[in-house]
């Protein structure tokens, strides 16, 4: 049997070859075509059983088999498996956009919400039917024929040029690489680093180090290594990665320009002004000029900050380091130098003390502590052998959720970290309970074990991990039975930052973090000291990353809001533009940073990367309530669970927020834990 065509149980992944992919896209797609012809006809009642189910039973076995497919393509990518996935994204594309624009679906939608029946359906249902009312008309429903036509075309367009700007990302990531056979060269590399660069060299079967654009190999360098021209070699190399610089075939220049114009035509058929607007109409922000306000207030208060944080750094960099001009590749390396001259430590340092085996287990105990929950490894088919599974089950003995846990990096795999869901909790005809339990891929891109050790994590990657096992919460923790709202499904996409930037938190508290550490040498804890010294240097930068993130954002924004493609204007000038409002660090020109933007060109940020900042706030302020009461109390985890997780997008994220926090949301928080308030300037 096709294993994507089992929907049983768990993934099949030992059984999955590529040649299963189009077969059971045929038989998904015929099967839900069926479902829309019977449904949309006029003796089907346009009530929930009758019409909703079986539509939401047919479209979650066609997402539950391509979310697989979509999956492997990113943490297995191989050219067989890309050429099937791309070659089939077209159909699922179009399939979605006809669904979108089906004008019988969306007249028994409107019927239904104006029946006496939806009065009768839970708050979860009533959420569902207004979510698809609104994606019925943002889908291009109520366009006349030849606009439907231009909408879809556009819509298929757009999907295989945000494929290929992801292909183009990694294969420009894999593509570069570089040897140094003289030991001399690798001089302030830390051992770990020194180590991996060894062992990569050895698979190819070279002598010396090998080292790559990839984050665990590429970012020592730029922090540790002492070799200017070696640094300022791989900063080129990634600056200028998928651009003009490098094989054509791989510029992604030309894909930002077909991207940006066919999204703000997209816009105009659906009546909007541009491509911001459409993006923000599920979101909880109400205009671009709202976000754009916000961007600018933060930024205000934050470039003060980031100029004495940029100050600090020349003024070091001259008086210990006798280096009088700076360039973008020498910022992270005299950085850390500051930070172990001002905090005597360095983030190598604390790396020794955060193991794998104890920093996943501390994760758990965490969660296990907060919500009530025991979580254990599982077996289950998986993609690759250092993928781990794990089952968590409630008080009662009940499961409440399941997860994969993919943390390392490797040449198949796409960058960054991300979760993603394999299944949804939803309310079934049979089974345990009725209930179908959740299931999550949590992905990250860390230096696997080297020389027969753990692996060690940074303390920057263990935010990293508990940021995704966050998000893995937000979606396996829900207790709503109705797949469109439940979990992650359905939250507006500038709030679903919230639970995962709110996990962040816990890694700078002592109770959290000092059980999960172990020497990975001598076996011994983190000393209180050293934690003293990473908590007083917790904001150092904290400037400069925030109008970083602020630079990304307003590019981001106005891209698709005030920026106009045929304008004669690139979306490097815009780029350069935004800088000059509010960055403090400027790059070389031939950095071309877009061209890797995968977060708004080929993921879902578009117009939404402002959500970083904007769920900071939320997460922050919902945080000092745990700062409050007790970081590990369990009845404030119990609200929190209850209020925000449990809920999914069942109600309004504002309302979550409010019914957890007892009032609206504030920026205070947000700034004090980033050191930024009068108190903290002076």
């Amino acid at each position: 049997m096709n294993p994507l065509l089992d929907f049983s149980g768990l993934p099949r992944f030992a059984d999955f070859k590529t040649e299963h992919v189009t077969p059971a896209v045929d038989a998904l797609l015929a099967e839900c075509n069926a479902a829309i012809e019977k449904v949309s006809a006029e003796a089907t009642p346009a009530t929930w059983r009758d019409f909703v189910e079986p539509l939401e039973n047919a479209n979650e076995r066609l997402s539950r088999a391509w979310g697989q497919v979509g999956h492997l393509n990113a943490v297995m990518n191989s050219p067989e498996l890309r050429e099937v996935y791309n070659g089939n994204l077209p159909r699922l594309t179009a399939y979605y956009t006809e669904l979108g624009q089906n004008e019988k679906l969306f007249n028994k939608y409107k019927y239904l919400h104006s029946s006496a029946e939806f009065r009768a359906l839970t708050p979860a249902q009533q959420k569902i039917v207004d979510n698809e009312l609104r994606d019925f008309r943002l889908g291009g429903a109520e366009l006349p024929a030849d606009k439907k036509a231009r909408f879809k075309a556009i819509s298929e367009e757009l999907s295989k040029l945000s494929s290929r700007f992801s292909d183009n990302v990694l294969d420009a990531t894999n593509a570069f690489s570089h040897f140094i056979e003289d030991e001399k060269g690798l001089a302030g590399l830390p051992d770990d680093a020194r180590q991996a660069a060894r062992e990569a060299a050895e698979k190819d079967n070279k002598p010396g180090w090998k080292f790559t654009l990839h984050a665990p190999s590429y970012l020592p360098v730029m922090q540790y290594a002492d070799d200017r021209a070696l640094r300022e070699l791989m900063y080129k190399a990634s600056a200028t990665r998928a651009s003009e610089f490098g094989d054509a075939k791989l510029d992604n220049t030309p894909l930002i320009a077909d991207i940006v114009k066919l999204r703000r035509e997209l816009a105009q058929l659906l009546g909007f002004n541009n491509y911001a607007e459409v993006s923000l109409e599920p979101k909880m922000a109400e205009s671009p000029a709202q976000v754009i306000k916000f961007l600018n207030e933060l930024a205000a208060r934050a470039k003060p900050y980031a100029e004495r944080d940029l100050q600090e750094v020349k003024d070091f960099a001259r008086a210990e380091l006798g280096m009088n001009e700076l360039a973008a590749w020498d910022i992270p390396y005299v950085s850390e130098k500051l930070r172990v001259a001002r905090y005597a430590f360095s983030e190598q340092e604390v790396k020794q003390y955060l193991p794998e085996t104890t920093v996943v287990p501390g994760m758990f105990k965490l969660i296990e502590t907060l919500y009530g929950l025991t979580i254990t490894p599982t077996e289950a088919p998986r993609w690759h052998d250092d993928v781990r599974f794990y089952s968590i089950h409630d008080k009662t003995g009940a499961l409440i959720g399941q997860f994969y846990l993919d943390l390392y990096a490797r040449g198949t795999k796409r960058g960054g970290a991300w979760m993603d869901d394999a299944i949804t909790r939803r309310r079934l005809a049979s089974g345990a309970n009725g209930i179908q339990a959740p299931v999550a891929y949590l992905n990250c891109n860390f230096s696997a074990p080297v020389g027969g050790k753990p692996a060690t994590f940074t303390h920057d990657e263990v935010i990293t991990l508990y940021h995704e096992f966050g998000h893995g919460l937000h979606h396996l923790l829900t207790q709503v039975d109705f797949l469109g709202v439940s979990g992650i499904h359905g939250v507006e996409w500038d709030a679903v930052e919230l639970p995962s930037q709110f996990m962040e938190n816990f890694c700078w508290e002592w109770d959290v973090l000092r059980p999960m550490t172990r020497h990975v040498d001598n076996g011994k804890p983190l000393p209180k000291s050293l934690f003293d010294k990473m908590l007083a240097a917790k904001n150092f930068q904290s400037g400069m990353q925030t109008v970083r993130q602020i630079e990304f954002a307003l590019f981001d924004l106005e891209l698709h809001s005030s920026f106009d493609p045929a304008g004669g204007k690139t979306a490097l000038d815009l780029i350069h533009d935004v800088r000059k409002r509010v960055a403090v660090v400027f790059p070389p020109n031939y950095n071309r940073f877009p061209n890797s933007f995968s977060h708004i060109f080929a993921g879902g940020y578009a117009a939404g990367y402002y959500s970083y900042k904007w769920a900071e706030v939320l997460s922050a302020d919902a945080f000092s309530l745990f700062e409050e009461q007790g970081v590990l109390d369990p009845a404030v985890g119990a609200r929190f669970r209850n209020e925000i997780l449990a809920v999914g997008g069942s109600r309004p994220a504002l309302e979550s927020f409010k019914a957890f926090r007892g009032r609206e949301p504030s920026m205070d928080a947000l700034l004090r834990h980033n050191g930024m308030t009068d108190a903290a300037a002076a």
